[in-house]
């Protein structure tokens, strides 16, 4: 399908590099699978993380430990040819970078960065991000995961919810209240009291790990604390490193749908012609295409903003609801051109569509990026 707007003019060679160099991996690796792999309810993760490693793209927007030290729109860019493929792909590779090896690289000691970054760059270790628990998702100032000092070691209890990659993580980097603040802790999920049983009957994300984590007197070093933050400053700086990934992302998925609905459209017979011949077929491929592209806009605009140190959280906010919707009402689209051989795996788009209900709420609701946006223009809290 024809760039009509030229967007990848814009990127540089290196960045047309990754992008061909990912799009063949998601084409050759994953498109043969990945509807296995959903209705299945299954992600070979320890299989394609070294994979993903040799390609660069583990912390690829990190610098030094084995890190490719890519520009935010290179990032951008695999991210949404990554979820082109499948969410739970891209969620995997979001977390691992983003989530689980970011905070390490920015907040971590030397001892922890020299451990655990060089071999999770490479995908010889999975790592996991423990933020959110079963009542506390939208309000995570009340979470109530413990860290208790005793002595020189803390002892960690409580309990996270809907974490990617729990289950197969080799570390997790949880946040828990302390007598001191809100502090992150590098925890090896070998350590004894730690638990990460998988959540299975999911109809969206299935080619995805999904995870809750319990940690009952999990005792843990002094060295196991990130010693460069307190409070929420550190998880909430490593979801806006995530959320810029989703918008990128999500595009990929919305692309992937409106390619599929335009074939099909093409090829399609009803009343002695294709469907694409009619005016309500066209009217919505014309719409479609308009959400993709003013969606893929607004991610190369906050890229540029990303790469000049100038990105804001309220403006990842509004590229998080903004193209999640977007992405979510074209997905819809192509399964009513698709009709009935829409809601089937043959096809990619009732996958994309069912895992952007999950997109659509993790790492920060639509309400909540709703309410930063709300407060940006009038300068009124509405969260409580």
């Amino acid at each position: 399908m024809d760039d009509l707007l030229r967007l990848d003019d814009r990127l540089d060679a290196d960045q047309r590099l990754i992008r061909d160099t990912v799009k063949s991996f998601v084409s050759d690796r994953i498109l043969p699978d990945v509807g296995d792999w959903f209705e299945e309810g299954v992600f070979p993760a320890r299989e394609l993380a070294p994979e993903l490693g040799a390609l660069g793209l583990l912390g690829m927007h990190l610098t030094g430990y084995g890190c490719a030290g890519t520009d935010a729109i290179s990032y951008g860019v695999a991210c949404r040819e990554l979820e082109a493929g499948d969410s739970g792909l891209r969620s995997f590779v979001s977390v691992q970078g983003s989530l689980a090896m970011f905070p390490i690289w920015k907040y971590g000691s030397d001892e922890q960065k020299d451990e655990w970054l060089p071999r999770m760059a490479a995908g010889e270790a999975i790592g996991c991000f423990g933020l959110t628990e079963p009542d506390h998702g939208s309000d995570p100032s009340n979470m109530r995961t413990y860290a208790k000092k005793d002595g020189s070691d803390w002892v960690l209890n409580g309990s996270k919810m809907w974490i990617t990659n729990g289950s197969i993580a080799d570390v997790a980097v949880v946040w828990a209240q302390t007598d001191e603040g809100i502090r992150g802790f590098v925890v090896p999920t070998s350590t004894p009291g730690f638990s990460a049983p998988e959540i299975h009957k999911k109809l969206s994300l299935r080619a995805s790990v999904t995870s809750s984590l319990y940690f009952d007197d999990v005792r843990l070093p002094a060295s196991a604390e990130l010693p460069g933050v307190t409070g929420l400053k550190g998880p909430l700086s490593c979801l806006s490193e995530a959320r810029f990934g989703i918008i990128w992302g999500v595009v990929g998925a919305a692309r992937a749908c409106l390619e599929s609905a335009v074939a099909y459209a093409k090829t399609r017979v009803q009343f002695d012609k294709p469907i694409g011949a009619f005016q309500l077929t066209q009217e919505k491929l014309a719409w479609m295409y308009v959400g993709t592209a003013q969606a893929g806009l607004t991610a190369l605009h906050l890229g540029e903003l990303k790469d000049a140190g100038r990105l804001e959280p309220r403006q990842i906010s509004f590229g998080k609801l903004a193209n999640v919707r977007a992405a979510l009402d074209i997905a819809r689209q192509a399964r009513s051109i698709l009709g009935g051989n829409g809601i089937t795996l043959e096809y990619p788009v009732i996958r994309h569509m069912n895992n952007l209900e999950s997109v659509l709420t993790y790492e920060g609701t639509q309400e909540i990026h709703t309410l930063v946006l709300g407060e940006a223009l009038t300068g009124l809290a509405a969260y409580r």
